[in-house]
């Protein structure tokens, strides 16, 4: 099963970065593939992705959430895939988001994709894009601070 693992330091306080990241329903904003995430429960939500020309959705379930430091979650239906994104205040305006996923890919598209890492471009270009929209915005659009344990 491929790892991906990267981060990148954002220049917003880790409250803010934390908050942003938990409006799962915005991630089409700086997530390309994604299409749609709805949160069913506070700890179920939906993905509709687009990977490889292949559409698909799958369900997660986030295993634990821990305002400011984590967030962890499994695939429970669709692809196998499961990851953590973890906060680290750098000071008081600078937060590192460093986000670890492993997933199993499908198809001969998505295996090669895998292989010559192309996922993990993606990743790092994802994380370049949310750290735009925090850095551009300044602000949270949402925050959920409940804790799953």
């Amino acid at each position: 099963m491929p790892t991906i693992s990267n981060d990148i330091d954002i220049d917003s306080p880790v409250r803010t970065v934390y908050n942003q990241w938990t409006q799962f329903e915005d991630y089409p904003a700086f997530m390309s593939g994604v299409q749609q995430v709805r949160q069913l429960e506070d700890d179920k939500l939906y993905w509709d992705v687009k990977v490889g020309g292949a559409e698909r959705g799958f369900e997660a379930r986030i295993t634990e959430q821990i305002p400011d430091e984590r967030i962890a979650w499994t695939s429970t239906s669709g692809p196998n895939h499961a990851g953590v994104v973890t906060f680290h205040r750098l000071d008081d305006d600078r937060t590192r988001v460093r986000l670890q996923l492993e997933w199993e890919p499908e198809g001969f598209v998505e295996t090669v994709g895998a292989a010559l890492q192309i996922d993990d471009a993606q990743v790092a270009r994802d994380l370049h894009q949310f750290a735009h929209l925090m850095e551009t915005n300044g602000f949270a659009t949402g925050a959920w601070r409940g804790e799953i344990t």
